[in-house]
């Protein structure tokens, strides 16, 4: 991949918060090629570029992720190649100058520090210097977007970080095994009580007033308990359509560890 450079990234992973990185990535310079799963279970598809494995296409912030089966030789600046490869066996082949493990699967599937030169995980599952050269905080508080260089993350605690003053009651979960039919939209102003999804006979309903900020995939096949959608309590419609507060702070992160951390 000399064409890009030396300034190549690859991100493993393009949900909400792999998107806010590799948007901040593609401003600051960078080229990026994103590596997803066959079937991506972003809830807040709108500003997900893994959306493009099933579309074609995606677009957040001007960032526009297009599907190939493989990477090409070259590509637009503003253009994020996006490769079903979830094992990350291109890395080799692409010999990226940064690797960002961005899956948020709370442990490592199989991203390894010698991948590059830099190599950045996000959250809990990895120790920096072991299992990357970096891990960046993912949990809401003090320590958003830290970078950290030594040890790990803190641990996950299966509890949504609070955003004005709702939790776990902001996330809704399947209700049943089967596959989703969505009753709403993202950005749709719901309120308590009302239905937002179905699954065979079983419906999924807001637990709190907000806005409908995620949404799984019309047609996912879903095991009961999965998180299918989240309601945001702000309500502010605009929200769903650009990248959080919190994957920008991640990101500024993820950006620092790699202008810190790359040689030459």
């Amino acid at each position: 991949m000399s064409l890009v450079g030396g300034r190549l990234v690859v991100v493993r992973g393009a949900g909400d918060l792999a998107t806010g990185c590799i948007v901040r990535l593609v401003r600051s310079g960078f080229r990026v090629v994103a590596l997803e799963l066959h079937r991506p279970s972003a809830i807040r598809r709108t500003v997900s570029l893994s959306e493009a494995v099933y579309d074609g296409v995606a677009e957040v912030e001007e960032v526009r992720a297009v599907r190939y089966e493989e990477p090409p030789a070259a590509w637009d600046a503003a253009v994020v190649p996006i490769v079903v490869d979830p094992e990350a066996r291109l890395v080799p082949r692409l010999a990226p100058l940064a690797v960002v493990d961005a899956i948020l699967a709370k442990r490592n599937l199989g991203t390894r520090i010698d991948f590059a030169p830099v190599v950045v995980a996000l959250g809990p599952g990895f120790e920096a210097g072991r299992d990357a050269h970096a891990v960046v905080e993912t949990n809401r508080g003090h320590a958003l977007g830290r970078v950290l260089l030594a040890g790990r993350a803190e641990a996950d605690t299966a509890v949504p970080g609070p955003i004005a003053g709702h939790a776990a009651d902001r996330v809704v979960r399947a209700p049943a095994t089967g596959e989703v039919v969505t009753l709403r939209a993202i950005g749709d102003l719901v309120a308590a009580g009302e239905p937002v999804l179905a699954i065979g006979g079983a419906v999924a309903r807001a637990s709190i007033g907000g806005v409908l900020r995620g949404l799984i995939r019309p047609g996912f096949p879903t095991p009961a308990g999965l998180k299918v959608a989240d309601v945001d309590p702000r309500g502010v419609r605009e929200h769903c359509f650009t990248v959080s507060d919190k994957a920008r702070a991640v990101a500024g992160g993820v950006l620092e560890a790699i202008l810190a951390l790359a040689p030459g």
